[in-house]
């Protein structure tokens, strides 16, 4: 039968190594193919292209009956074609969302790829080394959204942003040297939540945004990479662009509540937010907070830093059982988890970071938390 043909040509061409992903997210599922694009998608990615069906049509590679045509299209072209196509002059600095990111980064990522077809053009939208607009901010002391003024600007390399529309002076200069960009939409509640992190005296500030718009707080997102990365190629002119996409943003190893206890460890322990960032565990009463409460630098296994399953058997006062004790050459720190899974993952995400040799500039900011009183 015509039908069971052309699902074995489509499996079988689905089988190629370049379509065994999905085209647009990189997950392993790719049992939906759209027959308009030639290409070979995860059911997730499958809900957003329904979304464009001008652009794409789809349908599941094993339950979907295929015309010859469609079956013809797609092993006509495939994945690796359509990247060729799509991305032909995707610049380096833009963020390419996988299967775990949040959903406003692979629904805008596709409309972007396929709609509007942005990365076959050579001009960028950031290349002026300049954006300005508005973002709603989280206020410090209230937690109210305020509707600010933001200014990113690569000739002063810095992101600042206006308490006043008017306001001549900024309420506050971020740094690009210093900035980060990290989605948070379950942590702020909106679905285009932006969390973005910069250095003060050599200590982590939080400020949390969204838009109402999902395109726009995307565009900012990306506006930032780009500065960043201009910035990265004066800093580092023989640097390779393989070598500074990773350090334009990154996301957290690691977030959540554990139990902590203070430096003499008989202080009863307290629940606080804790973020891995990188060499930097940093805590807060809340996950909203502008400050952390503390930070605690995390080096290399080399340089004497290692952490253990469990508490001294002294230690009292934990609510939590799944203890963590954090070696360092100065101290211990003691954490307590909630369940088992919770002090697993945890300590995967410090062993990771411990297993890591540290960079000439990571010596300078252990040094710093050292000398800090």
């Amino acid at each position: 039968m015509a039908v069971e043909r052309n699902r074995r040509i489509l499996q079988d061409f689905q089988a190629n190594p370049s379509n065994q992903t999905c085209a647009d997210c990189g997950a392993d599922d790719n049992d939906w193919a759209s027959y308009t694009l030639g290409i070979f998608i995860c059911l997730n990615c499958s809900g957003i292209h329904r979304n464009i069906p001008q652009v794409s049509k789809v349908k599941s590679v094993r339950l979907d009956a295929w015309e010859d045509e469609e079956v013809q299209f797609i092993t006509s072209n495939g994945n690796s074609k359509a990247k060729a196509i799509y991305e032909s002059k995707f610049p380096p600095f833009y963020y390419r969302p996988t299967f775990t990111d949040c959903q406003n980064l692979p629904g805008n990522w596709m409309k972007a790829r396929h709609q509007r077809q942005v990365y076959c053009h050579k001009y960028s939208p950031y290349s002026r080394g300049y954006r300005e607009g508005f973002l709603w901010k989280r206020g410090r002391d209230n937690g109210q959204f305020l509707s600010r003024k933001f200014i990113l600007t690569e000739r002063e390399g810095v992101l600042k942003y206006f308490n006043k529309h008017d306001a001549k002076e900024p309420k506050a200069i971020l740094r690009l040297e210093q900035i980060n960009a990290t989605f948070q939409p379950v942590k702020i509640g909106n679905p285009n939540g932006l969390q973005i992190t910069y250095l003060k005296d050599n200590s982590t500030r939080n400020i949390f945004v969204y838009h109402e718009d999902g395109k726009e707080i995307v565009d900012w997102f990306n506006a930032i990479r780009a500065a960043r990365f201009h910035y990265l190629q004066v800093a580092f002119p023989g640097a390779s662009d393989a070598d500074l996409v990773p350090k334009l943003t990154r996301n957290y190893g690691k977030e959540g509540y554990m139990e902590k206890t203070g430096p003499k460890q008989t202080e009863g322990f307290k629940k606080r937010w804790f973020t891995l960032d990188d060499r930097r565990l940093m805590y807060f009463k809340d996950p909203l907070d502008a400050f952390a409460r503390g930070e605690v630098f995390i080096g290399s296994k080399e340089n004497s830093y290692s952490v253990l399953d469990g508490l001294p058997p002294t230690i009292q006062g934990n609510h939590w059982q799944y203890g963590i004790t954090i070696v360092t050459p100065d101290r211990k720190f003691l954490f307590a988890c909630e369940t088992e899974d919770e002090r697993r993952i945890w300590m995967e995400a410090f062993q990771k970071v411990i297993d890591r040799a540290m960079l000439p500039q990571e010596y300078a900011v252990e040094a710093h938390f050292k000398h800090k009183p």
